[in-house]
């Protein structure tokens, strides 16, 4: 039986009774062995770019339940799949803007599946800026440690009407939204302080810097500003 780590479980958690599952960039194929043998999703396709990492999958599916016949795609993104062909597509473990790029190559087809989760390892406001730009509604945030790291997991769906915002992808709206005091956990504090003294050093750094414009130091500021205004809505809940 699979034992899924923190990441991969709240992950999993997104993933309703009944709901077929693509998992990209699959890897060891831990996600949805998991949803299948705890009967969540009656179906799940496993799919990498990677021979490699397709065949670790299939050694753990042979190793695990040798008389079960598992479907395993070898190919790039959602390329691999059909229009339709499953309810929620997981993406976990990829900088944000490669995400966008899977997800952008067919809009259509990514606006088929009724729902997206998405862990990203970096730019999630990118990640973010693009879903809100392109059709998406972001349903819920998660944060979860992982090692030393804290990991964003967001779930999306598609809407009828892209509602697009002036903000740029970098913007500090999209890099830590008010999505996360919404859906706010036990991680959010210590998440939003620990990017809070990242922009406070790179302040510093400006400060002491000759080429740094006034303008630059009110926008670094703002974002301190910003940051700081987050923690205290999260401490006021």
């Amino acid at each position: 039986m699979i034992k899924l780590s923190d990441r991969l479980q709240l992950i999993a958690k997104e993933v309703n009774n009944g709901e077929t599952v693509a998992d990209i960039g699959t890897d060891h194929g831990f996600l949805p062995i998991y949803l299948w043998e705890q009967g969540i999703s009656p179906k799940v396709i496993m799919a990498d770019v990677s021979q490699g990492s397709l065949k670790k999958a299939q050694q753990n599916c042979n190793e695990l339940y040798p008389d079960n016949t598992f479907d395993l795609r070898l190919g790039n993104g959602i390329q691999v799949l059909k229009e339709g062909e499953v309810d929620v597509v997981t993406i976990a473990g990829m900088g944000g803007i490669l995400m966008t790029e899977i997800l952008g190559y067919d809009l259509c087809k990514t606006k088929s599946f009724r729902k997206i989760v998405l862990q990203p390892r970096n730019n999630p406001g990118f990640l973010r800026h693009w879903l809100r730009n392109n059709g998406f509604c972001i349903i819920n945030e998660q944060l979860v440690r992982e090692g030393k790291f804290i990991c964003e997991i967001i779930t999306a769906i598609p809407k009828e009407i892209a509602i697009p915002m002036n903000n740029g992808p970098d913007s500090i709206e999209y890099q830590f939204p008010h999505n996360l005091i919404d859906f706010k956990g036990p991680l959010t504090i210590e998440y939003l302080s620990r990017n809070l003294q990242s922009e406070k050093k790179i302040l510093d750094a400006m400060n002491s810097g000759k080429k740094t414009t006034f303008d630059d130091i009110r926008r670094q500021e703002y974002r301190i500003y910003y940051l700081e205004r987050m923690i205290k809505s999260c401490e006021n809940r």
